[in-house]
């Protein structure tokens, strides 16, 4: 049952050494305002390693042709190992677990631009060969139009689907660009989607910057015959995505004649592990970040009970008086743990509400769309209430230490107490 008297016996003591009071209150301050500070800017630091991530499916797989190393069969090292058209059916066929594959290849070199067309305006950009099936791997979902199709590859269609950079630069702001032409080394393919993404930095810069063709049309437009870049693969979500990997390769390496043992014939690129690196790296960080918040806080903890210890020792003759008059023991303990969780809760709601504070004004200050690796700082709700019930738990540790000295004191010899 509330007592309001007691309560406002507690906030009288409280308020009798204001200086004392004070000092104590602010190193629980401090401690939750750092720990906030230390998650908030931690969920920021994961939030933009997130956003660079985007466009990966957390189980996709990337695998491309290198140069041997070692003699295989008779055959020399240094060999070029370039896929082929027949590779993609072999993979399809032979290894168990794919859910997408989409091989690619690129029109020139790696990051290698070429002269797109379409009037008088013209631009450097990439251009990819791709199956329907990249748009499901890497994420890309047209906000104008669509994507490539199987009738697009099946009929050899000249189709493209745009970046965001590529309409901006190739077509006005109030102009449509479905159903449009540009031309690529004087070939002529028509606009069917646009699509912008938002992938940070680098990487959203390119994705941006790129035009997709119907992998077929690729082929026979810009004479790659047969050719293969590389593999982008997804696993069914009962397949591990490592293990997907292994296999791949097994298969590439047989049917190029490589050396299984060769580790620089083919280069590969596993997301599902990068995935797993990441959540171990902010599981440790965000286990460190608690660490030192909950020991910072502990550490104003340790001062509440001992300027606790110093009030029960000044207040000596006033817990024998009670005694005396009839009070027990569980309310005089009662009486100092809730002195001591007063003041640890006051305290530390004012350090959330000032670290919450803290952390929303950087966020306005930064804003949530810039590309750097912090993405905005911010807390989960769960973590709060978490804070909370550790400054409660805090409170209540602080005041068991000196209300079991308080309960101890005996009233003759409280009586006699100077």
């Amino acid at each position: 049952m509330f007592d309001l008297d007691k309560w406002q016996e507690i906030f009288s003591t409280l308020r009798r050494n204001k200086l004392r009071t004070v000092m104590t209150a602010i190193g629980v301050f401090w401690g939750i305002f750092m720990l906030v500070l230390m998650l908030g800017f931690g969920n920021g630091l994961k939030f933009g390693v997130q956003k660079n991530m985007l466009g990966f499916a957390a189980n996709s797989v990337y695998v491309w042709g290198q140069r041997t190393s070692k003699p295989h069969h008779g055959l020399p090292p240094g060999r070029r190992v370039r896929f082929r058209t027949q590779d993609i059916e072999a993979l399809e066929r032979d290894v168990a677990g794919i859910e997408l594959l989409a091989p690619r290849i690129q029109l020139g070199g790696w990051r290698d631009g070429n002269n797109v067309t379409r009037g008088e305006r013209t631009g450097n950009f990439g251009v990819m060969g791709d199956y329907p099936a990249f748009a499901g791997i890497e994420g890309i979902f047209p906000d104008r139009g669509r994507f490539i199709n199987p009738l697009d590859l099946e009929r050899r269609r000249k189709v493209v689907v745009i970046g965001d950079q590529v309409k901006r630069l190739l077509f006005s702001d109030h102009e449509n660009p479905i159903g449009q032409y540009v031309r690529i080394r004087g070939v002529y393919f028509q606009v069917v989607g646009t699509f912008r993404s938002d992938r940070p930095g680098d990487q959203g810069d390119r994705a941006n910057q790129t035009l997709h063709v119907p992998f077929s049309t690729f082929q026979m437009a810009f004479n790659a015959h047969h050719d293969v870049g590389w593999f982008a693969i997804t696993g069914k979500p009962d397949v591990d995505a490592e293990e997907l990997e292994q296999r791949v390769r097994k298969a590439l390496l047989e049917r190029h004649g490589v050396a299984p043992d060769d580790p620089q014939a083919l280069g590969s690129f596993n997301a599902a592990e990068r995935f797993g690196q990441v959540r171990s790296l902010f599981g440790g960080i965000e286990f460190f970040i608690w660490f030192v918040g909950v020991a910072t806080m502990l550490a104003g903890v340790l001062g509440v009970s001992n300027i606790m210890l110093i009030s029960v020792k000044e207040r000596t003759k006033e817990i024998g008086v009670r005694k005396a008059l009839g009070a027990t023991p569980a309310s005089i303990v009662a009486l100092i743990v809730q002195e001591a969780l007063a003041l640890t809760t006051l305290a530390g709601y004012l350090g959330l509400v000032a670290g919450v504070l803290a952390l929303e004004g950087f966020s306005r200050f930064v804003g949530t769309d810039a590309s750097g690796p912090l993405g905005s700082p911010a807390i989960h709700l769960g973590t709060a209430l978490a804070a909370t019930g550790v400054l409660v738990v805090a409170g209540l540790i602080s005041g068991i230490a000196p209300a079991r000295h308080a309960a101890k004191i005996q009233p003759v010899e409280a009586l006699r107490a100077e």
